[in-house]
């Protein structure tokens, strides 16, 4: 679990990079910074989420391909916001910041910068191949070079978000050591290699997502991605049962 220790520890040394010199950066360069990450974001997304229309899911599920990424999307969103995934996430964050903040006096508008930060960064640290398939991989092989790659890309995220929404993207290390501590046990216990297929169809439904993150960063609509993050799940399970 080498790999998710540093991810973490990346985070959290970057947001506190951004949250002690954030203040120090005018509001057009916070505001520009966060523009950069959430153009990059929806590019990186839709550049995945093309994979739908490759040729690997296309020779083993046809034309039905389009329909299992959208069917799982719309299956998870459902199974997401019957759970209410993006609101719990959202109360996480609100205790989290409790504990962080204890006996400080905060007003609204900072309890909102907080739990925005902390889900925000929660979202983009959590979805995408990267965060499954890094932990997987070290689980199964020992090799932990993806989860490198992702250290590096969440310490530039959390730079600019902690100079825009302060400590609480710091926080955004606790799911992040959760989730991705869950796959490496996974893999660990299962010691079996997820089928490619599988893997192109999370590619995929990742993607989206993440494609649906950056239009949240860029405030064109506040997308609540973190109900759609059963399909992560369900677009693998689906694809490689109906190849």
């Amino acid at each position: 679990m080498i790999g998710t220790l540093v991810n973490a520890g990346a985070l959290v040394g970057a947001a506190g990079v951004g949250t002690l010199f954030g203040d120090r950066m005018p509001a057009r360069v916070r505001r520009a910074m966060t523009d950069a990450v959430g153009l990059f974001v929806v590019v990186l997304g839709v550049g995945d989420a093309l994979v739908t229309f490759g040729d690997e899911l296309g020779d083993a599920l046809g034309r039905g391909a389009v329909l299992v990424v959208l069917g799982s999307l719309v299956v998870g969103g459902a199974l997401g916001g019957a759970l209410d995934v993006e609101g719990r996430l959202a109360r996480l964050g609100e205790r989290l910041r409790r504990l962080a903040q204890r006996g400080a006096a905060t007003d609204d508008a900072g309890r909102a910068r907080f739990i925005e930060g902390f889900v925000l960064t929660s979202l983009i640290v959590l979805v995408g191949p990267l965060a499954i398939l890094g932990p997987l991989r070290e689980g199964l092989l020992g090799d932990w070079q993806l989860l490198a790659v992702k250290s590096l890309l969440d310490a530039t995220v959390a730079v600019a978000f902690g100079g825009v929404y302060g400590v609480g993207v710091a926080f955004a290390a606790v799911p992040l050591l959760v989730w991705q501590g869950l796959f490496w046990l996974l893999a660990v216990g299962l010691g079996t290699v997820v089928p490619d297929l599988a893997v192109t169809a999370l590619t995929a439904v990742g993607g989206v997502l993440v494609a649906g993150i950056g239009l949240r960063i860029l405030e064109v609509r506040a997308v609540p991605v973190a109900d759609l993050m059963p399909a992560l799940l369900l677009a693998p399970v689906a694809t490689v049962l109906l190849a």
